[in-house]
Parts: C-alpha cells; sequence; structure tokens
C-alpha cells in the first residue's frame, strides 16, 4: 500500500465528482482551460498503489466488474496512491464517442458478460483530473497544478489517455469540436481548486447541438392533462424508403405550443403510423406527415433515434400540404 507523507500506510478517501454548470464559452478566456467534452459517463478511478484498482461511478456505485479492461491500469500506477477523475467511452471508428455503444456496457455486473462486452466494445478512460497523489490531496491545488501533475503520471495506454487541455483561446477550441463532431466544450478556471460534489462556476460546459426541421407522424398523451393533450410528438425524417422514425421529442414546448399543437393534431389524424419502420410507442396516437417542427438534439443514437431532443419550434413555413 503507498504510504502517505507521514509514511504510513494510505486510505483511500471517496471523492464526488466535481460537476460543471452549463452555460457559454466564458470571454475573456485568458484565465481558462478547455476540454473536449466527452460523451461518456463519469468515473472516479482509485488505486492503493497494490496493482488493482476500484472504479466508482459519478452516483458512488462501485463499477470495477463492469469495465475489465480499466483494470490493467493498476499495474501502471504500481507503487503510486492515486485517485484520478475521468469520464468512460466507447470509441467508434472515427475516434468519437458512442454513447449507444457505452449503454451496452453500463450496469453490467457479471464478470464474463462484462469480459465479453470488453471484446466488442472496448472501453476507453479519458483522464482530465488527479485529485490525490502518493496519498497527499491535490483538492485545494489549481487546476494548472493538477494538470501538471497528471501529465507527469504519463497514462498513455490501450484503455486510457489524458487528452491535452487548452489554456485560452476557447473559440478555436469549440471550432475544432464542432468540425470533429465532439459533443462540446467544459471550460475550466486555470486556478480553481477541485471541490467534490459541487456543481461549480468555475467549470462551464457548453454542449454542440444539431438544428433539424423533422415531420411529427404521432404523439403522445400527456400524463394527467385532459384528453387530446400532447404530451409528446413522435417525428421522424425523410429517406429514400418514405419517413423514417427518429424519436420522441417532449421537452421544451410551452403551454401555449401544446395548445396550439393540441388543434392541429386533431384535424389529421390517421389510424396506421406514417413511418415505414417501427416506432415502439405505447398508446400512440398518429396523424397525417404534415406538420414540420424544428428540434435540436445532441447526437444520434446507434439506433437512428435522436438524443436528448428539444423543441425549439413548429415551421409553418414548411407545412407539408395533404
Amino acid at each position: 500500500m503507498a504510504p502517505n507523507s507521514s509514511g504510513a500506510p494510505w486510505s483511500p478517501p471517496s471523492i464526488a465528482p466535481m460537476l460543471a454548470v452549463p452555460g457559454p464559452l466564458p470571454v475573456p478566456d485568458a484565465d481558462w482551460a478547455f476540454e473536449a467534452k466527452w460523451d461518456g459517463a463519469r468515473c472516479i478511478l482509485t488505486t492503493k498503489g497494490d496493482g488493482t484498482v476500484r472504479l466508482t461511478s459519478r452516483a458512488g456505485n462501485d463499477v470495477t466488474v463492469t469495465y475489465p479492461e480499466l483494470q490493467a491500469l493498476g499495474g501502471v500506477l504500481q507503487g503510486r496512491g492515486v485517485i484520478l477523475d475521468g469520464e468512460v467511452v466507447v470509441l467508434d471508428g472515427s475516434g468519437r464517442s458512442d454513447f449507444g455503444r457505452l449503454q451496452r456496457r453500463m450496469g453490467v455486473v457479471n464478470a464474463r458478460r462484462a469480459a465479453r462486452l470488453a471484446l466488442d466494445s472496448p472501453a476507453h478512460l479519458m483522464i482530465f483530473d488527479v485529485m490525490f497523489l502518493d496519498g497527499r490531496t491535490l483538492l485545494d491545488a489549481s487546476y494548472g497544478e493538477r494538470r501538471g501533475a497528471l501529465s507527469l503520471l504519463g497514462l498513455d495506454g490501450p484503455h486510457w489517455s489524458a487528452p491535452p487541455y487548452v489554456h485560452g483561446n476557447g473559440s478555436q477550441v469549440w471550432d475544432a469540436v464542432v468540425r470533429e463532431g465532439l459533443e462540446g466544450v467544459v471550460a475550466k478556471k486555470i486556478a480553481s481548486p477541485y471541490t467534490p460534489g459541487v456543481r461549480s462556476a468555475h467549470w462551464r460546459k457548453t454542449r454542440r447541438m444539431e438544428t433539424l426541421d423533422v415531420i411529427i407522424g404521432g404523439w403522445t398523451q400527456r400524463r394527467g392533462a385532459a384528453e387530446g393533450v400532447p404530451g409528446a410528438v413522435l417525428v421522424g425524417l425523410d429517406g429514400p424508403a418514405g419517413l423514417r422514425y427518429a424519436g420522441s421529442v417532449g421537452s421544451g414546448m410551452s403551454e401555449h405550443e401544446i395548445g396550439e399543437l393540441s388543434a392541429y393534431l386533431t384535424v389529421i389524424t390517421r389510424s396506421t403510423s406514417p413511418f415505414v419502420d417501427q416506432a415502439d410507442v405505447a398508446d400512440a396516437h398518429w396523424v397525417e406527415p404534415r406538420l414540420v417542427a424544428e428540434v435540436t438534439a445532441a447526437e444520434w443514437t446507434a439506433a437512428g433515434r435522436l438524443r436528448h431532443p428539444v423543441w425549439q419550434r413548429l415551421r409553418p413555413d414548411l407545412t407539408r400540404l395533404g
């Protein structure tokens, strides 16, 4: 077991991850560092230096068995007592995080199944902070000092890495993230300490969102509302074979827009789904695919559905005539 500064064995504490607040890129940005935002699952890695590691989720659950390929990092950190903060991702062929593939890994507690999944969809730990080193706390050290300590660990392996950050130049980092199709940017105050479990204004996340015009093909009843009031609309995109189902959108609609939609949807009902593929939605009400809406979404899932779509507005200028 790695000793602390007094020479006594080190007993690793439990650390809740520091969280970011959503917001725009900071301007001016000379006092900020910028990192790519990876679309994955937060993970705290702890090792006593004895060759083993413990992986903990953002909720505090032990996920060590879930990601067996990350356990080899214990050997790399042999003799070092360390607590690291990072994001577990599964990368696609272009090096972008694929949350749909990661979802198949999450929650697996059977070691044999986890090992099989690790071969098919290997996990990668993107490490961006170090909170303890050789039993010594770095929580009060600045972000810049912690990243310096992290770089000296030389963590570059088959299933883990410590991607670099950029000091200032947030707009250039944003342009690169958009160009590469990554999820967004996290800005971190260079002088900020690590505050466990706190959603701090010293860390700011800005997501890249895609804006789409989608066609409404159905809706679902709003819970607790009068009959005929939509809680979400079922949307799709035109393809070579016809209207392809893209998901359900309920977030972002105002009461006025819900009332307006309710009136429109009542007069364009139909008995069958307008989608060429299966929209497996319980108690769906189908409509003629005439209304067009603008939505934003973080990305597409592996199943071809919009992930975290948010309603923006109805597009009467694009309404399809019957």
